[in-house]
């Protein structure tokens, strides 16, 4: 047995300056045309006239296809589509800014339906059937856990975008890199060390600090992982020795007894009264639920209005996205979620070799879909920056290129992107990165932790519905 490390999070967005996926179909492929005049020769070399100034040097030649599976449909359709609409969106503007080495890039969309199985031989076809050069990762730890190992037997690089479970990371490949702040069992402890942060500064007062918790989750990879995290449970890794022990939880840390623990099976779960009406007669003073969707975030909270039950304490792993305020309305005030993003978060990173920062992405996106991006669209943008950095400094897609240069970044020459800088450890999860915590405070979405310049007051307790 191996002692899971806890991770000193060192608060990377501290150096932040806050001021500032649906389709119906099994498969698409998408790629934008350009107006351009550069025509490709070898692999990462281009010849011809030089574009008038203003325009971009033209993609032509064989496209760089991407292929990634996604569950567009089914439990985490939500999700997955905002996903393929970030992914959309860098591809689309990399050819308008004339394509990934003088190509035009092109990206293959294929359906998972949710299904493990489905996305499995999805990817096994994208390498298999050389219909691809590249691929990109899937939505969830539960798909992403099968579908990696796909990648990792047959050499081909997986960028995570939404993979948290440790066992994901925990058996030995060479081959994943994690586009987040760091696995699901360190989650909880950004909602405690926030709470500890308003002990400390007196905003919460020591006798009004939560004593007991209510832990609930889906039979989820991602949802478990969380909740292992703060109970401090033992985790065996599939197919490998390794077992994570977790003690002793992130709630014991800082004093909190968890006095419920409960599951529900995922996509077959109604009874929600009942569980609320658990989580009520143990008298939790704060509630963590750990869900595998939108929806069950939105029956959680229906659940609990009807019930009554006023908890001081509520955090959701999921709830973030604008689905969900516009579901429940005022009931979001006082719930807490972490995020990998925050449209207010002021990164600058690049795109075809060029600054392109947080406020660019958002204007991007808002001119396509008429609204700020949510970490789910943006989770995935950064992933294809990732690649797109990879395959200019490599001059190909060359699997065993890209993945030395993905596992040879420093913090001196890191991957840039709208989440941030990134450089990988051993295991291929991101080093120096911590999750940021947000409530919903009159419906508007708001950074609480770490406090920084742009962050506002946690609101304490959570105001009642």
């Amino acid at each position: 047995m191996i002692r899971y490390r806890r991770l000193v999070m060192v608060i990377a967005v501290l150096g932040l300056v806050l001021a500032a996926c649906g389709g119906d179909t099994a498969s698409t492929t998408t790629g934008a045309q350009t107006d351009t005049t550069a025509t490709a020769t070898t692999e990462g070399e281009t010849e011809g006239t030089e574009a008038p100034e203003g325009t971009e040097p033209e993609a032509s030649g064989d496209p760089i296809r991407i292929g990634t599976s996604l569950p567009l449909t089914g439990e985490f359709s939500v999700p997955a589509v905002k996903h393929r609409d970030g992914f959309q969106l860098c591809v689309d503007l990399i050819n308008e800014r004339g394509g990934m080495l003088g190509r035009p890039v092109e990206l293959m969309v294929e359906d998972s339906r949710s299904d493990t199985q489905t996305a499995v031989n999805q990817y096994e076809r994208f390498i298999t059937a050389n219909q691809v050069d590249v691929l990109f990762g899937t939505f969830s730890s539960a798909l992403t856990f099968p579908t990696s190992a796909v990648a990792e037997q047959n050499g081909w690089v997986y960028p995570v975008p939404s993979g948290g479970a440790g066992r994901i990371w925990e058996r030995g490949y060479q081959n994943l890199f994690y586009f987040q702040q760091g696995t699901a069992e360190v989650i909880g402890a950004t909602p405690m060390r926030a709470l500890d942060h308003y002990r400390t500064e007196g905003l919460i007062p020591e006798d009004a600090f939560p004593q007991t918790a209510a832990v609930v989750t889906a039979d989820d990879f991602f949802a478990l992982a969380i909740a292992a995290g703060l109970v401090g449970a033992e985790v065996a890794i599939p197919d490998t020795d390794v077992v994570l022990d977790l003690s002793p939880g992130w709630l014991a840390e800082f004093g909190v007894e968890a006095v419920v623990e409960d599951t529900w099976p995922v996509g077959q779960f109604n009874d929600w009264i009942n569980l609320a009406n658990s989580i009520q007669s143990a008298d939790a003073d704060a509630v963590f639920v750990g869900t595998a969707s939108v929806e069950e975030v939105i029956s959680m909270v229906d659940a609990f209005q009807t019930i009554g039950y006023q908890p001081d304490v509520l955090y959701m792993s999921q709830g973030a996205q604008s689905e969900f305020v516009d579901a429940v309305g005022a009931a979001a005030n006082g719930i807490l979620i972490h995020v990998s993003y925050h449209p207010a978060a002021n990164f600058e990173s690049l795109l075809s070799g060029e600054p392109y920062g947080s406020a660019d992405f958002i204007a991007d996106f808002e001119a396509v879909h008429g609204r700020v991006p949510d970490e789910d669209e943006a989770i995935p943008f950064a992933v294809c920056q990732g690649m797109e950095q990879a395959i200019l400094a490599t001059g190909g897609t060359d699997q065993a290129a890209l993945r030395e240069f993905f596992a040879t970044r420093t913090a001196e020459e890191p991957v840039q992107t709208v989440l941030g800088e990134f450089r990988w450890d051993e295991k291929g999860l991101p080093i120096e990165r911590s999750h940021i915590l947000v409530q919903w405070q009159d419906e508007e979405l708001q950074v609480v932790y770490p406090a920084v310049e742009g962050s506002s007051d946690m609101i304490y307790p959570k105001p009642e519905w």
